[in-house]
């Protein structure tokens, strides 16, 4: 591909990321707080792209004049002629513009172990009623502070359905510290007034207490806290679906 043609990609490329980065698009792929480097890339590449572009102007309107160095006339003498298959490079481009890859789900929960890490430390929880936790403050605190902190508690949190392989009901939210490539999923088990009817990767509001049952997840054997359900309604799913809050 000649320069003019790098540079189209370059610009592609450039309004690909700005496209994903002004729009939800980004939190597909990224955490919410490498935005603005998000941003800033896709600037940075259209940059580049123009300044390639006025280059190659410069240097063709040099040819014309007869003003090239001998290198360079002996370059603009050659005629490239790369594969047309070169083409396909900027299709994942397009893809990246087009179509919104939807977020890891219960596939990848059921066939990954449950990344669930002990907190650093517990913060005092607002006396609002019901409590909204995040699943993974809600499995930190119930597995390693024991639910001192969620006991007579009535308690809400939101996530989408994963039933492991006995279908065992759990609630999951998939945990990143960077991107969506390093997410894994932390998994809380249903128990009480469960739906009769649930389907993976429904994301559902559910409101119910602490309860000491805990399991062992059967891909890694971590530990898995339980929730007594009291209420459930499904929920669109968020604006930002997955959680990032055990790197914030």
């Amino acid at each position: 591909m000649n320069r003019l043609a790098q540079a189209a990609v370059l610009f592609l490329l450039g309004a690909a990321l700005l496209h994903a980065g002004a729009t939800d698009l980004y939190l597909r792929y990224v955490k919410a707080g490498l935005q603005p480097l998000l941003l800033a890339s896709g600037a940075v590449l259209i940059a580049a792209a123009v300044a390639t572009v006025r280059y190659e102007r410069r240097e063709a309107k040099a040819v014309r004049q007869g003003e090239p160095e001998p290198a360079r006339q002996e370059e603009h003498a050659r005629v490239h002629r790369e594969p047309r298959v070169s083409w396909l490079l900027i299709l994942p481009l397009l893809v990246l513009i087009l179509v919104a890859p939807p977020a890891l789900g219960s596939y990848s929960a059921t066939r990954t172990g449950t990344a669930l890490q002990q907190p650093l430390a517990y913060p005092p929880l607002p006396t609002a009623d019901p409590l909204r936790l995040s699943v993974v403050d809600y499995a930190g605190r119930a597995v390693y502070d024991h639910g001192r902190t969620l006991t007579d508690r009535r308690i809400q949190l939101t996530g989408f359905v994963a039933l492991d392989h006995d279908g065992t009901p759990y609630l999951v939210r998939m945990a990143l510290n960077c991107c969506a490539a390093d997410a894994q999923p932390v998994k809380i088990g249903l128990t009480g007034h469960i739906p009769p009817v649930l389907q993976p990767d429904t994301w559902l509001q559910i409101t119910g207490s602490y309860t000491s049952r805990q399991a062992k997840d059967p891909v890694n054997n971590g530990p898995i806290p339980f929730i007594e359900v009291t209420a459930a309604k499904p929920v669109p799913v968020p604006h930002d679906p997955y959680d990032e809050s055990w790197n914030t």
